[in-house]
This record gives C-alpha cells, sequence and structure tokens, in this order.
C-alpha cells in the first residue's frame, strides 16, 4: 500500500470512528452514566468486534452480502431493533449508575456482537475493502486496513466516553439527566435513518 492510499486510508478510518453514529452515542451516554472507567470494556468490545467484523468483510462476507441482498436487509432490521431497544434502555434510564446491580454499562463481549449487526459499522467496512483493497496484494492489504481502523478507532470512541464522563457531575442533577437520556435515546435512533433506507 502505497503512502498516499495510506493516508488515504487513515483519514477514512478517522472520518467515520469519530462521527457520531450507534457506537459513538451509545458510548457518549455510557460515559455519562457509567463513567469512563467502567466504560472501558464497551469501548474495547467495539475495536474488536469491528475488527473482526472487518476481516471477515475482507475475507468474503461482503461478498456474500453483495449476492444475498436479503441477508444484508436482515442485518439491517436485527441491527435497527437491537438499537431501538438500547436507545430504549438509555431513554428510561434516571440515575446515574454507581455500582448497582441493575445499572451495568454494555459488555465486552455485548459490544463486539453489535458491531455485526450494527448497519455504520457494515457500510464502514464494505466501503473500506472496496476502495482500498490492493488486489495484487489481498490479503496483506486487508490486514492493514484492519491494523489501520485498529490503531485509530479506540482513541476516537474513547473521545465520546470521555465526553460523557466530564459531563457526568453537570448531570448529576435529576432532570438533567433525563432530558440528556431521552435526547441520546432520539439521537441514537435517528443516527439509523441514513442506514436503514
Amino acid at each position: 500500500m502505497d503512502t498516499a492510499t495510506l493516508t488515504a486510508l487513515v483519514t477514512f478510518a478517522f472520518a467515520t470512528s469519530i462521527t457520531p453514529g450507534p457506537n459513538n452515542m451509545m458510548l457518549f451516554a455510557s460515559g455519562v452514566n457509567f463513567g469512563f472507567r467502567r466504560t472501558i470494556p464497551h469501548m474495547l468490545g467495539i475495536g474488536v468486534g469491528f475488527l473482526s467484523l472487518l476481516i471477515g468483510v475482507g475475507l468474503g462476507l461482503g461478498a456474500l452480502l453483495v449476492t444475498v441482498p436479503l441477508l444484508y436487509t436482515g442485518l439491517k432490521i436485527a441491527g435497527g431493533i437491537y438499537l431501538v431497544y438500547i436507545a430504549w434502555k438509555i431513554g428510561s434510564s434516571r440515575t446515574l449508575g454507581e455500582g448497582k446491580a441493575s445499572a451495568r454499562p454494555m459488555t465486552f463481549l455485548g459490544a463486539a456482537a453489535f458491531q455485526w449487526v450494527n448497519p455504520k459499522a457494515w457500510v464502514m467496512a464494505v466501503t473500506a475493502m472496496a476502495v482500498y483493497v490492493d488486489p495484487n496484494s489481498y490479503v496483506w492489504s486487508v490486514v492493514v486496513i484492519g491494523l489501520v481502523f485498529a490503531a485509530v478507532n479506540l482513541p476516537s470512541v474513547s473521545t465520546w466516553a470521555g465526553f460523557g464522563s466530564v459531563l457526568r457531575e453537570w448531570l448529576s442533577v435529576p432532570v438533567r439527566l433525563k432530558w440528556f437520556n431521552i435526547t441520546m435515546a432520539v439521537l441514537l435512533v435517528a443516527s439509523l435513518w441514513p442506514m436503514l433506507r
């Protein structure tokens, strides 16, 4: 992969990882409700789950989705239903999670598995593999794309959890937290619109 292509790939990885989407909305809400430290497994799960999705798409899943559009539609519907469920949980939360058994951030495995039904993650993975793979060194370029996303993704998504944790004290006032969580739930559902068209 030449320097120009690598630079374009890093830019694409950063732009798609840092911009609002389902993962970043959930991390922002988790940072507010549970703090940065308790959100770390969620962030790591996103990174590992997305890396596995990228490699899977690079090694043939993307072609399968193009060949069987019904499968892609099914993934989008499953992802949409799950996001609405997560939005409901966020929107109905009224207290900050302070170690209560009933209040838990998303787990590492939950976040990793979510990437496989996250419409934005699929769009990112399919686009990255369609645009940046070099047919002359296919497997190596799939590995490079995965490594670039792994390096860029974690710092990008952790920014959202960090912003959320910074606002945690200000949002400890119940009425502010209520409206923040409702707003985040609405934004999470709204983030589906471009991907479900």
